[in-house]
This record gives structure tokens, C-alpha cells and sequence, in this order.
């Protein structure tokens, strides 16, 4: 409506001056014509005409600039419609026709009330987010995960840190444990191409065991049931991308993170014997609470890349993660007793994991993906622990995002593991609010 009144005023001013010079035209020959008339009237109405006749020639001249103005802006609308819309083309000339009934440019193949909207965002299957958070904005997301295991005919014998370290000798028919893990991260863009984050988890974890305890010649199988709930690891991370992707090379981001061991490890939780854990041992060897952290600071490098085909989107992540040793460690005993174990270092992680996603609207993307980790061997006082082997563990991931509005996103991961010591079912659900 801003075109067509603007295209409209210039017409009107020129009618209107019009009729006022037609006005003082007759106005100037009912004068001359009474007589009496002097020659001094005359030659003001004359002087009143030319001056009229200048001002009408001003109008005409701003009445053809604007209306080269109003093409010029129609042209450059027009093509701002083919470049947004390149596959209508083919219905430019009736969108010229209707633009040219209705007076006003109409953008061809979109809806007018509807907004541009931001790209979809990949859905997240790892812990590395593939797009950081601009400068000056921060990111609140709550997730929840569960995990759940079952696992037959296992012999523990010594350390085992996957999914946490059980110390202890016993021969395990059946494993069931269910871990759920409530979530607060945050992240803030410092600039355009890094971002800090911290994450705060809450653990409850329950365990069932279905075995005969060594050295003790029962032939019944007992039932070992335990739980715990605590704080978990918090963890901290930081991000910066590296380069400027294209449509040649893929955007390059490194990380490094840092796990804490603020969640209840297993050495501070009281373990099932009663005087040794080790060696002849009386009780199952197993905490009679679960714990909810690793028990070991750890620092964790990686490089994830992405690289954008439309319509999809490759990634991808290889990392190192290093557990630091603890020393003077010590297992707690029934009876309030304590055996020293001295300097323990659980393996080190070295984790791949590749991935694909497909946007399949403005608002809805889905992508697949396989983690896999490789753990190494526990060490005491410098020497692997006994029963102790590297671990591989793999899983199968699957993930949809949906994007609720331009601050909120739901991400929704599923995950099935590929070897035995990985969890059988993993799931995991993330909302991110932008601010």
C-alpha cells in the first residue's frame, strides 16, 4: 500500500495543480474581459500564471523520479523473489501480472505472512554438540538419560570400571543394572567461534545381582540387590572451531574436557567382605551401595569435523580421554575395617564415532550414527589388576530433533549396543533453551 500511495500522489498533485491553472485561466479572462480593467491587474494575474506553470513543471519532473524510483525498486524485489525461489522461475510472468493488478510486489512461491526460518539444527547423538553458540548467547539444557544392562555368565575377578569399578572375586550368572542420570548443562559463546560449557549431573542407579560367591561351596543361587543415588562427575569443556567450512572442506571444532569426581566413587561406598576383598574372602565382593561416580579426574582432547551435502550433514569425532591415577587408595570393609590398595589408574579411552543427518523439513531433522570407545587396562601400584582386559565398547544411535520454536529444540536419542560389556539400551532426551 506504501507503493501504490506513493506511485498515486504525484497524479494527484498534477491534477490538482491543473485545475488551479485552468482556475486562474478563467479567472484572468473574466477579468480582462469587464471593462474598466487595468493593465495593472492584468499583468498580476499574468505573473500568477507563469509562476503556476513553474511549479507544475517541478511537479512533473519529482512525478518522474519517483516513478523511476518505484520501477527500480520493483525490478530489485522481483529478483530477490528469483534468487530466494530459483526452482519458480517458470511462474514469473502471472506473478508479474498479479503484481501489476494488485499494484505491490508479491514474493513467488512462499506464503507472505511467513517468516524466514533458521536452519535446522543436526540432531545431537554425542556429547559434542556439532554447531557452537554464537557470541554473547547462552544455552540452558536439561536432559535425562536412561541406560540398561543385562549381562550373563560373567566372572568378576578383580577391577572392572565399566559401567563403574567393582572390586572383588565372584562368579555372576545374571547382571541387571539401570542407571538414570538427570542433567543441567550450560553453555555460553565467548565469541563466534568459542564456547564454554559446564554440566552438572544427578545419578540414581540400581543393580541386581544373580550368582554363587567364590570359595564359599553353596551350591543355591543368591540375589544381591543394591541402589544409590548422589551428584555425579561435573564436567567442564571448552570449544573453538578452527576454520571456515565450505562446501569443499568441512568445519573443523576442537574440544577439551574435564571430568571431576564429585559423584560418590566406589571406593568411598562399603564393600560386601568382611576382612579382605582380596585373596580368601568371606561376601560377595560387591558395594553395598552403587556409586555414582568414576572415582578418577579425567582429561579429555578431541577434533570433530562436519561436512554439509545438502541435504545431509557427515560427522564425526575422535578423542583421547586419560584418567589420572589416585594414590593411597583404600576399600572400605563391613565392619568399618579398610584394606590398602595404593596407587590405582583405571584405562585410558580412546573413542571414535561417525554419523550422518538429513533435514526433513524446516522444523524436523533425523540422523543415524556408531560410538565406539576402547578402555584400557586397570593398573595397581604400576601392574595391570588381574582379570583386568581392554574393554571395546560400541552402540548403534539414532536420533530426532524437532525445533518447537526459534529459542527451543527437542532432541531425542536412542541407543542400542553392539558388544556385550556396552549397555543393551540407552535413551536420552535433551531441551536446549537458547537466551
Amino acid at each position: 500500500m506504501h507503493n501504490k500511495s506513493l506511485r498515486l500522489r504525484p497524479v494527484a498533485l498534477l491534477a490538482y495543480s491543473t485545475l488551479a491553472l485552468s482556475g486562474a485561466v478563467a479567472q484572468a479572462q473574466s477579468v480582462a474581459s469587464p471593462p474598466g480593467s487595468s493593465a495593472a491587474q492584468l499583468d498580476t494575474l499574468q505573473q500568477q500564471l507563469i509562476e503556476q506553470g513553474r511549479q507544475i513543471d517541478a511537479l512533473k519532473r519529482e512525478t518522474a523520479e519517483q516513478e523511476r524510483k518505484y520501477q527500480a525498486l520493483r525490478r530489485a524485489l522481483r529478483q530477490q523473489a528469483r534468487d530466494a525461489q530459483p526452482g519458480e522461475a517458470a511462474q514469473a510472468p502471472n506473478a508479474q501480472s498479479a503484481e501489476d493488478n494488485q499494484q505491490h510486489p508479491v514474493q513467488v512461491g512462499t506464503a507472505p505472512s511467513q517468516e524466514a526460518q533458521p536452519p535446522v539444527e543436526v540432531p545431537r547423538l554425542f556429547e559434542q554438540p556439532g554447531i557452537l553458540t554464537p557470541k554473547g548467547k547462552f544455552v540452558l539444557e536439561p536432559s535425562l538419560e536412561y541406560s540398561y544392562s543385562s549381562t550373563n555368565q560373567v566372572s568378576v575377578i578383580g577391577y572392572t570400571i565399566i559401567p563403574a569399578l567393582v572390586i572383588g572375586l565372584i562368579n555372576i550368572q545374571q547382571v541387571k543394572d539401570s542407571i538414570t542420570t538427570a542433567s543441567l548443562t550450560g553453555r555460553y559463546g565467548l565469541t563466534n567461534r568459542m564456547e564454554v560449557e559446564a554440566k552438572i549431573p544427578y545419578v540414581y542407579r540400581s543393580d541386581s545381582s544373580v550368582g554363587n560367591p567364590l570359595g564359599v561351596g553353596s551350591a543355591s543361587e543368591s540375589v544381591f540387590d543394591t541402589s544409590g543415588k548422589a551428584i555425579g562427575d561435573i564436567e567442564m569443556t571448552a570449544r573453538y572451531q578452527f576454520n571456515e567450512g565450505s562446501a569443499t572442506k568441512p568445519y573443523l571444532i576442537g574440544s577439551l574436557r574435564f571430568k571431576t569426581r564429585t559423584g560418590k566413587d566406589p571406593f568411598e561406598v562399603i564393600t560386601d567382605c568382611v576382612t579382605s576383598c582380596l585373596g580368601n574372602t568371606a561376601g560377595t565382593g560387591l558395594p553395598l551401595n552403587q556409586p555414582t561416580g568414576s572415582g578418577f579426574y579425567l582429561l579429555q582432547p578431541a577434533l570433530t569435523w562436519l561436512f554439509q551435502s545438502d541435504p545431509a550433514v557427515f560427522f564425526g569425532t575422535v578423542s583421547y580421554a586419560h584418567n589420572f591415577a589416585r594414590n593411597g587408595v583404600s576399600l572400605n570393609l563391613l565392619g568399618g575395617q579398610q584394606e590398602f590398595l595404593g596407587t590405582v589408574k583405571a584405562g585410558d579411552i580412546i573413542g571414535a564415532n561417525f554419523g550422518m543427518g538429513l533435514a526433513l523439513n524446516d522444523k524436523a531433522a533425523f540422523s543415524v550414527g556408531i560410538d565406539v570407545n576402547s578402555v584400557g587396562r586397570t593398573l595397581e601400584n604400576g601392574a595391570p589388576v588381574t582379570g583386568s582386559v581392554r574393554v571395546v565398547l560400541a552402540k548403534l544411535l539414532f536420533g530426532f530433533s524437532y525445533r518447537y520454536n526459534d529459542r527451543t529444540n527437542l532432541n531425542f536419542t536412542v541407543g542400542a549396543g553392539l558388544t556385550r560389556d556396552t549397555p543393551d539400551l540407552t535413551l536420552n532426551l535433551r531441551v536446549p533453551f537458547s537466551f
